[in-house]
């Protein structure tokens, strides 16, 4: 017999880790309650101002905005400001979008941010809570929502593709989408993942890259090279939208 009460495994809560001191107290959440309408609000009026070169690659996603299929697009943690926004106007087109945002305290706002562009939300990590977060995701998978992930959060290292987003793509029988952005001019926050924000009136590149099917029946022990090869593309498409914002094409 035990007095320990069972774990609510669909509380937050439980997905964070027992390790970080923080915790979301009475006093954090009035915190938020106050200072994310400004927030909203700041991030509204600064991503107006961005001026979009381009949007390369725009081929690739239309067809899952129009037919309504999934797919799980995939940036880096260091893009989060760019590539959701363009996610963003996916959604006010019709995609149905389902973040995938650490169970940390850290969470709260984004997911609070996702939720009110009219997007659904999970919280967890491949770190802490990967099987309820793949769980999870499959449930919304099949309800006809695409995972969006960054890819090498919560806590990097920068620039590696986590197994997770793969296994979860192959799962599902849903394509890996490539996403990526630029800017001229940003500031870059001193964290693992060099977080960027680009700066009022900058000039910008978001790119979507081609879709990647990962076998449904692939064994687990040859994942590897079709995690490496995502990878790449994430990176190459970086790289691609970076060379065209320097040469104005």
């Amino acid at each position: 017999m035990t007095d320990q009460k069972p774990v609510d495994y669909s509380s937050v809560d439980s997905r964070r880790s027992d390790a970080s001191k923080r915790k979301m107290s009475a006093s954090r959440r009035l915190y938020y309650a106050l200072g994310l309408p400004l927030l909203r609000g700041i991030l509204r009026l600064l991503t107006s101002t961005y001026r979009y070169q381009a949007v390369l690659g725009k081929e690739y996603i239309e067809p899952y905005i129009v037919s309504g299929e999934i797919c799980a697009p995939c940036y880096w943690h260091q893009n989060h400001v760019l590539c959701s926004n363009l996610v963003r106007s996916w959604v006010n087109r019709g995609f149905k979008a389902c973040f995938l945002i650490s169970g940390s305290v850290d969470g709260e706002v984004p997911e609070r941010i996702a939720r009110s562009w009219g997007a659904e939300v999970i919280r967890g990590s491949a770190n802490q809570s990967g099987a309820l977060a793949l769980r999870d995701m499959q449930a919304m998978m099949k309800r006809g929502y695409s995972i969006v992930t960054t890819v090498d959060g919560p806590r990097g290292p920068l620039y590696e593709f986590k197994s997770g987003a793969v296994l979860m793509a192959r799962i599902a029988n849903v394509p890996i989408v490539p996403v990526a952005c630029a800017a001229d001019r940003a500031w870059y926050l001193d964290r693992w993942d060099k977080f960027m924000i680009p700066k009022p009136f900058a000039r910008v590149i978001v790119g979507i890259g081609e879709p990647y099917p990962i076998p449904p029946k692939l064994p687990l022990a040859e994942i590897e090279p079709h995690r490496l090869h995502v990878q790449e593309a994430v990176r190459s498409l970086m790289r691609e939208c970076e060379d065209a914002l320097q040469t104005g094409s």
